[in-house]
């Protein structure tokens, strides 16, 4: 991930000063749909481990939480 994100800002750098390729804007492309991807991934995780818990006392996980609040807005 160090890497990518290092030739991300190389190009996002490289556009701002002098302009890119078309092969670079290719690459800067591909690159950003890679970091969102993982970044998706990850945070999918990190909402995964995540607990919510109510006034009552209840704690549940926070998609559970989320389906809640959708049955009741219904």
């Amino acid at each position: 991930m160090d890497d990518l994100t290092k030739r991300i800002n190389e190009l996002a750098k490289k556009k701002r000063e002098e302009g890119l390729t078309e092969d670079e804007q290719k690459e800067q492309k591909e690159l950003y749909k890679k970091y969102l991807s993982s970044f998706r991934k990850n945070f999918e995780k990190q909402l995964d481990n995540t607990d919510v818990e109510f006034p009552d006392g209840r704690v549940l996980p926070f998609k559970e939480a989320g389906k809640m609040k959708d049955e009741k807005s219904e």
